[in-house]
């Protein structure tokens, strides 16, 4: 009779603890990368009162079964439900990822990797991606030109650096002059036609450069440099004599070279310091007198002239290709329409100033993109995902982080690509906890009967006890 009493009480244990399972999945209703557990039960140890015995054909007895009384139950196994996906919640922050598939996020706690569902990533006062618990988000770094990433053993994504705030500049290696000169235009014929356009050397500092298209009275026109100015409006071509007070040509200017012709300034306005005339060899811009289409400019049929700028500094400017062979010599009332643009005809080579961080975002691949205001884009870094052979068998440690087990597999500090394995990444999202509420009110009744029924065992054997104490009276 003791043994139901005990039994009893081996039933009550089981279910208070599913109980207590139920109830932190239902307090984690709402916790971001939650994955509820799942209870199951199983007999425990039984007493044997008669064991089995087979038919025998000699004393024709027939064979009996074993007669074992159970003593109750016991919990079997906690099983978190990792393979069982959540829902999504928008959030259109883009650090917020989420995972779609079995892959969790590597992350770094007291120096030891952890793994996550919870894709809530924020950036510290260091410039780190981390989580909200404090825990340093793992991943790949990127090339140091930010062109690639480099697939080696996961490390700190520090992505807000100091040498990650600023995009590198890069020097104008070509222009594009493109539109029309009027053949009847008399500014070309006079005192020339100009045109400007400007330019970056390779730390970033801004020019403008002058050409100058003037008609030589048989349809050619001489393309030569008129001026090229700095940032401040001054020209490179002249310095301030603090005896006269008055601007004079630079003995020390830049020497440039123009279509494989050398050019030099032999005067400049006193006051402002602009360039007013300037030696050498201008480079001949011919068209078709028949159509009014480009023909060559100079030997160059293809219509490249190369701009070279040597202000005694190595490496300061790139040779700039000028590109004229979209021009056009046609009537058009006397007005030309004449412009230039940095860059070659597909845009590219146009130069950059530095360019300031502006924002980050992360695509589906996990790769964290830096803007920059000179419209670099760059990588700074990827996420790396961790997957295991069997996710319900690591070990949660509370903040929303799990640790690998035995017999969950092992983490081989690389981790995988998330777009290569069989999980994927979309931003702007969070995975929400896979509880169902449904379910989990269903197993608290469930739960609540079987703990009722159990508790009845034990007030049934003690009347029972009692009515045999109550023998002796």
């Amino acid at each position: 009779m003791m043994r139901s009493m005990y039994s009893g009480v081996a039933g009550l244990k089981a279910h208070q603890t599913k109980m207590d399972v139920i109830g932190n999945n239902i307090a984690n209703v709402n916790t971001v990368g939650f994955k509820s557990s799942t209870v199951t039960f199983s007999d425990v140890l039984y007493q044997t009162t008669q064991s089995a015995s087979g038919p025998n054909a000699d004393t024709g007895a027939a064979g009996k079964n074993a007669m074992q009384i159970g003593l109750g139950s016991v919990v079997n196994g906690i099983t978190t439900n990792a393979s069982v996906a959540g829902g999504t919640q928008t959030t259109d922050n883009p650090f917020d990822v989420m995972i779609n598939g079995d892959g969790f996020f590597i992350v770094n706690q007291g120096g030891t990797n952890y793994f996550t569902k919870a894709g809530a990533f924020k950036i510290d006062a260091a410039g780190t991606l981390c989580t909200s618990g404090g825990a340093t988000v793992m991943g790949w770094k990127a090339t140091e030109d930010g062109t690639g990433i480099v697939k080696d053993s996961v490390s700190a994504l520090n992505v807000m650096s100091a040498d990650k705030m600023y995009a590198d500049p890069e020097a104008t290696a070509a222009a594009t002059v493109s539109g029309n000169i009027d053949t009847k235009d008399k500014q070309a014929a006079d005192k020339g036609l100009p045109v400007s356009f400007t330019i970056y050397d390779n730390k970033g500092d801004k020019y403008t450069v002058k050409l100058n298209f003037k008609e030589n009275g048989t349809g050619t026109y001489d393309v030569s440099v008129g001026d090229i100015m700095n940032s401040d409006g001054k020209s490179l071509f002249s310095s301030y004599d603090d005896t006269t007070k008055k601007y004079i040509p630079s003995t020390s200017a830049p020497t440039v070279n123009f279509g494989g012709n050398a050019m030099t300034a032999t005067s400049v306005d006193p006051v402002t310091g602009a360039v007013t005339e300037m030696g050498g060899t201008a480079v001949a811009l011919t068209f078709d007198k028949a159509t009014g289409k480009f023909s060559a400019m100079g030997s160059d049929k293809e219509g490249i002239a190369t701009l070279t700028i040597n202000t005694g500094v190595t490496g300061l400017f790139n040779d700039i290709k000028v590109d004229f062979s979209k021009m056009t010599n046609y009537a058009s009332g006397g007005s030309s329409t004449a412009a230039a643009t940095r860059g070659d005809k597909d845009g590219k080579n146009a130069g950059k100033q530095v360019g300031e961080m502006q924002s980050i975002s992360i695509d589906g691949s996990g790769k964290i993109i830096g803007s920059y205001s000179n419209g670099t884009n760059k990588y700074l870094g990827q996420l790396a995902l961790a997957e295991f052979a069997n996710p319900s068998g690591l070990e949660a440690i509370g903040g929303n982080l799990f640790a690998e087990t035995k017999n969950s597999g092992e983490f081989d500090g690389i981790g995988i690509d998330p777009s290569s394995g069989s999980s994927s990444l979309t931003t702007g999202a969070l995975e929400m906890s896979n509880v169902d509420l449904s379910a989990q009110f269903t197993d608290m009744i469930v739960t609540q009967r079987g703990f009722q029924a159990n508790s009845r065992t034990i007030t049934t054997t003690d009347t029972m006890l009692e009515e045999l104490i109550n023998l002796k009276r």
